[in-house]
């Protein structure tokens, strides 16, 4: 376990940040506004942009109402994923491992509703884009940096690949044969016309 000390720390640190900003919002949206109401600090903004008090029994924004308990479990089964491979994944893909640490936050701060309201509370109303809060912005938003990570990693990994195939080639050749190697090589760099 103290191999894994500073990885864990830096999961749990940030999600702790994550869960305590949308835990204090919801709190704040419970409190503040009736359920089913709105807030808008300017009336020509409302249309556009506003705050309201609404509790979700289904996924992110809305998605599959009724559904709590399966979502429930899922977020169990996701949090305990992510602390299984977080300190897995290296620490030079550090984009990936901010992305889990977004989902593992937002899971759990969804997830502290479902087990303590029965519901998830959410507020931020966006044009006629469905309501959602702190955790759901915080998983969105991970997943999709988690894709460009993924596909980043994927290309390094190509790239690294290549080189060392064409180092491989290049160690077994020399003299005239390395300028076939390096018009080889120039070829695959031109686009094609």
């Amino acid at each position: 376990m103290k191999k894994y000390f500073w990885d864990y720390l830096f999961l749990i640190g940030i999600a702790a940040i994550i869960v305590a900003l949308d835990q204090w919002t919801k709190y704040l949206v419970r409190t503040q506004i009736p359920l089913g109401g709105s807030w808008s600090p300017w009336a020509w903004l409302a249309p556009y942009a506003r705050i309201v008090h609404w509790q979700n029994t289904g996924a992110a924004f809305g998605m599959f109402q009724g559904f709590g308990l399966v979502f429930t479990i899922l977020a169990f089964v996701v949090a305990l994923g992510i602390l299984y491979y977080f300190p897995r994944v290296p620490r030079n893909e550090w984009l990936l491992r901010v992305t889990m640490t977004m989902m593992f936050g937002g899971a759990v701060g969804n997830l502290i509703d479902r087990l303590t309201l029965g519901t998830v509370t959410d507020f931020v109303s966006v044009g006629t884009f469905a309501v959602f809060n702190v955790a759901d912005a915080s998983i969105s938003v991970g997943t999709a940096i988690m894709v460009l990570a993924v596909w980043l990693s994927e290309r390094r990994q190509k790239k690294l690949a290549e080189r060392n195939e064409i180092a491989g080639l290049d160690s077994s050749k020399t003299g005239d044969d390395m300028s076939e190697v390096e018009q080889s090589i120039d070829s695959r760099k031109r686009p094609l016309e």
